[in-house]
This record gives C-alpha cells, sequence and structure tokens, in this order.
C-alpha cells in the first residue's frame, strides 16, 4: 500500500487519473485504524487491479488531513479524478465489510 503526505498527495491522489484512488486516513493512536489495516492490505491484493490503494497517516499529516476534511478516524475517502467521489466515515465503519462494499462501488 503507497503510503501518501504532504510532499506526494497531489502527484499521487489529487493529479492522478488512470484508476480511482483509495486513500485509508489513519493515526497512530487510533486502535480501530490498526485492527483494521491487515484486512484493507487484503482488498488492496483483491483490487488492487482496478483501484489504486494509499494510506495517509494523519499523525504525521495533520494539515493535509484538515484540508481533505477528515474530521475522525478511520475515514476512507475514494478519488476520481482527482475529485472526492465517496466519503466513508467512522460512523459508517463497522466492519471490514463496509468498507469492501465502498471499494466494490468503483471496481469496474
Amino acid at each position: 500500500m503507497l503510503e501518501v503526505n504532504k510532499d506526494n498527495f497531489d502527484a499521487e491522489v489529487t493529479n492522478y487519473t488512470e484508476k480511482p484512488v483509495f486513500v485509508d486516513f489513519w493515526g497512530n493512536k487510533c486502535e480501530r485504524c490498526i485492527a483494521l489495516m491487515p484486512d484493507v492490505h487484503k482488498l488492496e491484493e483483491k483490487y488492487g487491479d482496478k483501484v489504486k490503494f494509499t494510506s495517509l497517516n494523519t499523525s504525521e499529516n495533520r494539515r493535509l488531513a484538515i484540508a481533505q476534511k477528515v474530521l475522525g478516524l478511520p475515514t476512507m475517502i475514494v478519488y476520481v479524478n482527482g475529485e472526492k467521489a465517496e466519503t466513508l466515515t467512522p460512523d459508517k465503519i463497522e466492519t471490514i465489510n463496509d468498507i469492501e462494499e465502498l471499494v466494490k462501488r468503483f471496481y469496474k
């Protein structure tokens, strides 16, 4: 999974147009984020041919997370042609299945 940050976010996410980009916004102190991470990585193995998977550590990129309007963790956002297409907020994430359903909506 490609780690994005303030230095490469534009190139890897907002200026990337080859396929949808999934961004996993997580933090060092977010136990739920860390618990979900292995399963999110498995989604990359399953859907990575049609969706680009990236992750952003909000603990190290706070301003970028705020600029993307990430207010809670974990948050998953799919970008299409550099635009936010869909956001999955913490209140909508019960299990990895919720995240997989998000990815499947963009898997074409």
